[in-house]
């Protein structure tokens, strides 16, 4: 009998792809790279419209600093609690107690299938009949919660790419299962989640925008507040604009080199 030839099997692909700015790649060393002139290229334009038209861009840029600055304490906060609750419920995640894994998976779940908007209005206007919230505060925590499923996940996936043979050295040596994930796994897990954590804290500071519409006075909302009252909104909207894109391209090459210092310190 003729011998049947098996079909060439495809090998798997995985396509990534991310809410935050892309990481640049570190070979892409050349003068003209795409992040360089996104960068430098808003960059230019936030220091040269102000100085080519006075008026409005430079009454504009006088306006926004303190809707900056919350909108970066709005972030760091909200990224501080996202990642605690990251934290346990990755652990959750990859948890035996039924119980315990059954609860995180639904949070997952339950958080990840409601967009962060309808969040953020549920919590300050829904709950606001039982408790009183005040804005920011209400802010924040939609952040945290909407985030922490999120990064509970990061978590998760980071703390089982570990090799399962690391688990099973320490506690062959003694360890307890607590001190082998507090001192041999977690470590190792926080330079492979790195890159997808700081891909979420870019995407956080442009959610944050969000925030806005509950009044809370960041960057977008001052924004809105000076085309208001003066009907420049493409001025106004396009100064935001490029603030938030010099913001984003700036964190994306942070990470980008905090990777590559882990990386070569870990070898």
């Amino acid at each position: 009998m003729a011998s049947v030839e098996q079909p060439e099997k495809i090998p798997e692909t995985r396509i990534t792809i991310s809410d935050g700015a892309l990481i640049p790649d570190k070979g892409e060393g050349s003068l003209l790279s795409a992040w360089r002139i996104s960068f430098f290229g808003a960059l230019g334009l936030l220091v040269l419209l102000p100085v080519l038209s006075p008026q409005p861009y430079r009454e504009i840029i006088r306006y926004l600093p303190d809707g900056i600055l919350r909108t970066f304490q709005v972030t760091l906060i909200s990224i501080f609690f996202a990642l605690v609750i990251g934290l346990f419920t990755g652990l959750g995640r990859i948890s035996r107690n039924i119980f315990i894994n059954r609860l995180a998976t639904v949070y997952v779940e339950v958080i990840r299938g409601i967009p962060l908007l309808v969040q953020l209005f549920y919590i300050y206007f829904a709950l606001g009949r039982f408790l009183s919230l005040d804005r920011m505060v209400a802010a924040i925590l939609a952040m945290s919660i909407c985030y922490g499923a999120y990064m509970g996940e990061i978590f998760r996936a980071g703390i089982q790419s570990v090799p399962k043979g690391q688990m099973e050295a320490a506690l062959a040596i003694g360890m307890s299962r607590r001190q082998a994930l507090q001192l041999v796994i977690l470590p190792q897990t926080m330079r492979i989640i790195l890159p997808p954590i700081g891909n979420e804290f870019i995407a956080l500071l442009k959610d944050s925008s969000l925030v806005s519409i509950v009044a809370v006075s960041d960057l977008l909302r001052r924004g809105r507040e000076y085309a208001a009252t003066t009907f420049l909104y493409f001025e106004a909207y396009t100064m935001v604009a490029l603030i938030y894109l010099v913001f984003t391209l700036f964190f994306s090459k942070l990470v980008a080199i905090m990777e590559d210092r882990l990386h070569n310190h870990g070898r």
